[in-house]
């Protein structure tokens, strides 16, 4: 049974850095999912796509939100199982829960997430 586990989130300044992390276990070919990613959600807000990124070794191509766009960094190595979220220069809007997602075509997989919180 196939499980995303994250890390990596906390409390940091306004322009500050951090890097989440994700790791599927139970899923003996990463290779099968068609995209991996990043969602975020604020209470009360629907969840939002952050970044994601397609199939292949080191991922293929990578969609991002506008919002951040130039600041975040999403990368993928399906050999061993992870997607990692770079998130730069960060700013209290980029507050919210991180929510890693991995979609094989039929079936979408969430992990438990991961509070980020940026103050001011």
């Amino acid at each position: 049974h196939v499980q995303l586990v994250e890390s990596g989130g906390g409390l940091v300044q306004a322009g500050g850095s951090l890097r989440l992390s994700c790791i599927v276990s139970g899923s003996s070919d990463s290779f099968s999912f068609k995209s991996m990613g990043w969602f975020r959600q604020v209470l009360g807000k629907e969840r939002e796509l952050v970044a994601r990124i397609g199939s292949g070794v080191s991922g293929g191509s990578a969609d991002y939100a506008d919002s951040v766009k130039g600041r975040f960094t999403i990368s993928r190595d399906s050999a061993k199982n992870t997607v990692n979220l770079q998130m730069n220069n960060l700013k209290p809007e980029d507050t919210a829960v991180y929510y890693c997602h991995a979609f094989n075509g039929f079936i979408n997989y969430w992990g438990q997430g991961s509070q980020v919180t940026v103050s001011s």
